[in-house]
């Protein structure tokens, strides 16, 4: 059980943005947070991941109020929480372009009205590219990966690695996808954004030690690992603390200190909140009975599935796919009014 992807492939990733841009300068961009421009940039995704790849030369970059960090060509910054920030040639330039005008170019983004390549600066000696990628995705009613991650990663180049690899061969094609515009662009660009999303995190994950605690550190852990790989292989089955410290071959104290010390939370509570992140996904089709959705994701009731799922998402599941339904007709009417790739 891989149980990376099968998260991965459960919270949804619905749409994907990706271009480069061409700077000298002196130059900054000061990026709002993900909540004021989300909606704009990729309608209907309930949370935007950006990432930013220096592939020539170097920026300096920080979320807003911290300080900046270098970055050298093949180094990778990632928000995964929505967090404002900035990048800049400099570490100490400060933008004094108006939040409309920012927001302006994310619409002429997601409307495909801008240029492929985005040139910016003041035409100085000091030039770079960088790569801007920003990547849609559930974040409701549960996202381990994104719960795991910090508010901010700067990754490190590995020279010589087989990942540095893997990345540079995907940035080049995401690129060459992006500046052709071919048919089926958008649906190439989504799965190759997961992908460079997916190396980003196992870039973050091979830098980990064993101080490191979080759901990502927890699937290196022998004793957490194992259990989160029966959770997500057997999400239906009746499983009790007991039952499940069992299976693994330790004691029930064991498995319950060191899973809540690595993922902040015990075993059951784990299991309940992926249950319902399943349910969701389910409840999307439209035509699923909530009492066969509850069977499905390993309730023997229906009132018990309501309960659970009120107790975690505040609402029943019938209200819940209710107002998705509201919002994907939203979503389609704006999806309709863009020009296709």
């Amino acid at each position: 059980m891989d149980v990376l992807s099968d998260v991965l492939r459960t919270v949804r990733l619905t749409g994907a943005v990706f271009f480069p841009m061409d700077v000298s300068s002196p130059w900054v961009d000061e990026v709002p947070a993900a909540t004021e421009f989300a909606s704009i940039l990729l309608p209907g995704a309930q949370h935007v991941v950006s990432y930013h790849i220096v592939r020539q030369g170097t920026c300096w970059a920080a979320l807003r109020g911290l300080p900046a960090v270098r970055l050298e060509a093949g180094d990778v910054l990632v928000i995964p929480h929505g967090d404002a920030y900035m990048m800049a040639s400099a570490p100490d330039l400060r933008s004094d372009l108006p939040p409309d005008a920012v927001l302006e170019f994310f619409r002429m983004m997601a409307t495909g009205s801008a240029p492929f390549s985005v040139t910016e600066g003041g035409g100085g000696a000091e030039r770079a590219q960088v790569i801007c990628g920003f990547l849609g995705c559930d974040v409701r009613p549960f996202n381990p990966v994104l719960e795991a991650l910090p508010r901010v990663l700067y990754l490190r180049q590995q020279n010589g690695t087989s990942a540095d690899d893997r990345l540079t061969q995907l940035v080049e094609f995401a690129l060459a996808e992006s500046r052709d515009r071919q048919s089926g662009t958008r649906c190439v660009l989504l799965h190759l954004s997961e992908l460079l999303f997916i190396e980003v995190v196992r870039r973050y994950l091979a830098s980990l030690t064993r101080r490191h605690t979080g759901w990502l550190a927890g699937l290196r852990d022998p004793i957490v690992g194992r259990a989160l790989t029966l959770l997500h292989s057997r999400p239906t089955y009746e499983w009790s603390l007991e039952r499940l410290a069992k299976e693994i071959g330790v004691s029930r104290s064991s498995l319950a200190e060191r899973f809540n010390e690595l993922t902040g939370q015990p075993p059951m509570r784990y299991l309940t909140r992926w249950r319902i992140q399943l349910a969701c996904r389910l409840l999307c089709d439209d035509a699923a009975k909530v009492s066969a959705v509850a069977l499905d994701v390993g309730y023997r009731s229906e009132a018990a599935f309501s309960r659970a799922f009120k107790a975690l998402m505040g609402t029943s599941p019938a209200t819940w796919r209710q107002r998705r339904q509201t919002g994907s007709s939203r979503e389609n009417r704006v999806q309709k009014a863009r020009p296709s790739a």
